[in-house]
């Protein structure tokens, strides 16, 4: 099967990674792809979000599946070009992909569908939570506890766009739910978490993510079937009930609540990073599962999980998420390779042969090991060795006393 991945970040690079391991695989190819990504597949400099040059380029490789990464090509509607010229995409429309494009329309979804979700209020007022009405990087969300929080937050959310949803602040730990989806049927991928604040502690703004694990502790197979009855079938019901079926990635960030899980908010793709920490537990082979998924029945398909645990900690520039960092020399990743990492790039470029740096989040280190303790170490021990002046990370991710959420 000839595959081409969409995309230029870590979520991408650990998706080709997977994907290169798969036995049905002829060619696997990437738009635009990144340095990482380039050492696993055929990269082609075009864009993301060029759906007609996206189109070209896979009627000329002759791809028998495209995996379309990122939400913003997906809301504007590439994967609707793309299927409507023949080819098979794994990857919502742009109608499905409203799920993540829209708070608001998540919400009627969400009501439509009996989901539990955090009550939506009628003004701006402490305690609450702003989220910008579109897509936001993961940045457009705001937890407001004082009066000068909920000041500084309407301006930031209002910064992404002037439609703002107001709702109320829940308490408890998070989890992110990936489920692969034909339409109608879904298949869950292991519980996992990320840590969205910049600093130690879940201080600071909101990121894309300063790293993530998996599984999430507690979450047996029972509760794992729970959230999907809960919180997954309901969702596509309504989407193919309005005529908008969700093929793809369908994610559900959810809070465990003392009254029992709420979904925070639904994206159309994979997370990152928890991506990078939950591809490596799956026990299976994905690009048949995406595969199927694309074409419309997961009927027979199954994926397992390693009994192990990953941990992925992000190496970003100094001032992420204010601004990035291009340019700098990355050194250590074979090192790194060496101590048994996966190192997902996520901004990273060649100057000259030279690898440098290029953007906010830099690299994302993942190990794997029996126990949550063990992968976290060795995630650890591969990230001192790689060495990029001014870059920083967070030390508490999947540590002991950060594991409630």
């Amino acid at each position: 099967m000839r595959v081409l991945v969409v995309g230029s970040g870590g979520r991408e690079h650990a998706l080709t990674w997977r994907l290169s391991s798969s036995p049905g695989l002829t060619e696997l190819h990437a738009a635009p792809g990144n340095p990482g990504i380039a050492r696993l597949a055929t990269c082609h400099p075009v864009a993301a979000d060029d759906a007609e040059g996206l189109l070209g380029l896979a009627r000329f490789l002759g791809v028998d599946l495209v995996v379309v990464g990122p939400e913003a090509p997906l809301v504007a509607g590439v994967a609707d070009v793309l299927r409507h010229a023949g080819l098979t995409v794994f990857g919502p429309s742009a109608a499905a992909a409203r799920i993540e494009g829209s708070k608001s329309f998540a919400k009627d979804v969400m009501a439509a569908a009996g989901v539990p979700t955090a009550a939506l209020l009628d003004s701006t007022r402490v305690p609450c939570v702003l989220k910008a009405d579109g897509l936001a990087a993961g940045k457009g969300v705001v937890v407001c506890r004082t009066e000068a929080e909920l000041v500084a937050g309407v301006e930031v959310a209002r910064g992404f766009g002037d439609d703002v949803v107001v709702e109320e602040l829940l308490d408890g730990p998070e989890v992110s739910l990936f489920a692969v989806c034909d339409g109608t049927d879904a298949l869950v991928l292991a519980p996992s978490r990320d840590f969205k604040r910049a600093y130690d502690g879940d201080e600071g703004p909101n990121t894309g993510g300063m790293g993530s694990f998996a599984p999430v502790p507690d979450i047996g197979d029972d509760a794992l079937d729970g959230l999907v009855e809960t919180c997954i079938r309901p969702v596509l019901g309504e989407l193919a009930r309005r005529g908008s079926p969700f093929v793809g990635t369908l994610f559900a960030g959810l809070m465990l609540t003392a009254d029992g899980p709420r979904v925070l908010e639904y994206n159309c793709r994979f997370g990152d990073p928890e991506t990078q920490s939950v591809l490596p537990l799956v026990d299976g082979d994905l690009l048949a599962a995406l595969a199927a998924a694309a074409g419309g029945s997961l009927s027979g398909v199954a994926l397992g999980r390693l009994a192990a645990a990953a941990v992925t900690v992000a190496l970003v520039a100094g001032d992420y998420p204010s601004s990035g960092d291009r340019g700098t020399t990355i050194e250590g990743i074979a090192d790194a390779a060496a101590e048994g990492a996966l190192v997902f790039h996520a901004g990273t470029a060649l100057n000259d042969g030279r690898l440098v740096t290029n953007g906010g989040r830099l690299l994302g280190v993942t190990a794997t090991g029996p126990t949550l303790a063990d992968a976290r170490s060795a995630a650890y021990a591969a990230a001192d060795r790689i060495r990029i002046p001014g870059a920083r990370r967070r030390e508490d991710i999947a540590r002991t006393d950060a594991l409630a959420g």
